[in-house]
């Protein structure tokens, strides 16, 4: 919902960014040419230097733009501001140093410069988003330049929304009116409560609204135009919020089809550029870590080997993407007359009924039997899902996504495995690192689509980073 606060809110940014990287490479000059006695690569002088910044300062706020730093879907997520930051300092100074090669023109005096610029202006940056955010909630806090928001709508979505929205000096919009039936407004919500639209806009100018959301188109064509009418006749902003959440999950896109707007909607943001990102990711990361992890699999191999005689890897049959069926590979963690067939039946013939109702609940038994005392180790470490980078540099499975799940599981997802199987199962995802076997079934499969639907390069960096905190405190390894 982008407002003329968000634009203001963006433009500040851009004015302050600019002075900011200005301060940050007058400071790299002065650190390493008056405070550093060695000698210099080229004798640069502070004028030539800052007017040749001045012209290059543009472009290096373009990079920001481009990354999508003056955008609030970025400056409201500070992970995902920092790392986009650090990323557009690093192309910035990047295109200083083509654009010294380019011209042939010396810009830096010496080339710790140019470290001194990339750390400045990532650091300085950072802090002052930070006071901005704070500021800015500041006078959230204090009803400076707050949305003043009726809510009307007849879904659930409604309610999520005003809840989302209900943290003023976060979001910047005060919730005072609700406007549908008395089950859509949450009780933790202190907001007034209209059953009738009507009288909800009678009471625009007594509520002092600003900004009117509606989440639900009624059957009354009158009747949504009145709505409409009613803001623009106050001059008031309006937003349309679909209600069903097929509409703002997954990537959709909107253009104009014969004068109408026309929102089209994929599965999964991970379709085009996305995909082609994420599997360029996977393969260079795949193969980095076979290189480095190479001597650990031979110890691992080694040992399994000498103490649990048999195959020391085990290929468990899976469906990843379109329910495309892989071959897992895994360190064998069980006796070797085992996993061929369903733990269920498996647990029978071994005469334990209560293991075989366990895992049909579950798909998971918290002792099970058939796994050997250094099975059990490399569970409790996830050793055992080391082998699996090679799924992932074989194109099988990506580093993140969706648990590869069993064939005989595609009916307990209720007709939703279309949806969750429209991305590459993964080695780790999202349920690893919310609960991993504490998690029910059910829970895990909506994580998941969670995942399928709001995919983007930064939530799998910060899965990846969460996982290995997860696998280090062996936190949920069954």
């Amino acid at each position: 919902m982008p407002s003329r606060n968000t634009k203001f809110y963006s433009l500040i940014l851009i004015i302050i960014d600019t002075f900011v990287l200005l301060a940050a490479f007058t400071l790299a000059y002065i650190l390493r040419v008056r405070y550093d006695p060695r000698p210099l690569v080229a004798n640069v002088h502070a004028y030539d230097y800052l007017y040749a910044f001045l012209l290059i300062i543009p472009f290096w706020i373009l990079i920001f733009v481009a990354l999508g730093l003056y955008q609030r879907n970025t400056y409201n997520r500070r992970l995902v501001e920092w790392s986009k930051i650090l990323i557009g300092s690093f192309i910035g100074i990047l295109l200083v140093i083509g654009w010294q090669y380019v011209s042939g023109k010396n810009i830096l005096p010496a080339r710790l410069v140019a470290v001194y610029v990339l750390a400045g202006s990532f650091l300085l940056i950072v802090v002052e988003r930070e006071i901005l955010r704070v500021v800015r909630s500041l006078m959230f806090r204090y009803g400076k330049g707050v949305k003043r928001v009726l809510i009307i709508g007849t879904s659930d979505a409604t309610g999520d929304i005003a809840l989302s929205l209900a943290n003023t000096a976060k979001s910047g919009y005060e919730i005072v009116a609700v406007a549908g039936p008395k089950k859509i407004m949450p009780d933790q919500l202190s907001a007034h409560h209209y059953s009738l639209v009507e009288t909800a806009l009678k009471d625009i100018q007594v509520n002092g609204i600003n900004t009117i959301i509606q989440t639900d188109l009624y059957d009354s064509v009158e009747r949504n135009q009145r709505i409409l009418s009613m803001a623009q006749t106050h001059h008031i902003e309006y937003s349309f919020i679909p209600g069903e959440a097929e509409f703002y999950s997954g990537k959709n896109s909107v253009d104009v089809f014969l004068g109408y707007p026309m929102i089209t909607v994929y599965q999964t943001p991970l379709v085009g550029w996305g995909a082609i990102v994420k599997r360029i990711f996977d393969q260079l990361l795949s193969t980095l870590l076979i290189i480095v992890l190479s001597p650990v699999f031979l110890i691992l191999f080694i040992v399994k080997r000498t103490v649990d005689p048999g195959p020391a890897f085990y290929v468990s049959q899976r469906l990843s993407r379109f329910s495309k069926p892989i071959g897992l590979i895994k360190f064998r963690s069980m006796d070797a007359k085992y996993g061929s067939r369903d733990a269920a039946d498996e647990f029978r013939d071994m005469g334990r009924e209560d293991l075989a109702l366990e895992y049909e609940k579950n798909r998971k038994v918290e002792d099970d039997p058939r796994i050997t005392r250094f099975g059990a180790f490399l569970r409790a470490s996830s050793l055992d899902e080391l082998p699996q980078i090679l799924n992932v540099f074989k194109g099988d499975l990506s580093l993140v996504g969706p648990r590869p799940i069993l064939p005989q599981e595609v009916k307990l997802a209720s007709g939703r495995t279309s949806l969750l199987h429209s991305v590459k199962s993964g080695v780790t995802g999202i349920w690893q690192v919310s609960g991993r076997s504490e998690l029910s079934f059910e829970e895990r499969i909506e994580l998941e689509l969670f995942y399928a639907q709001n995919w983007t390069f930064w939530l799998d960096i910060k899965i990846l980073f969460k996982t290995i905190g997860v696998v280090l405190r062996k936190r949920g390894a069954k």
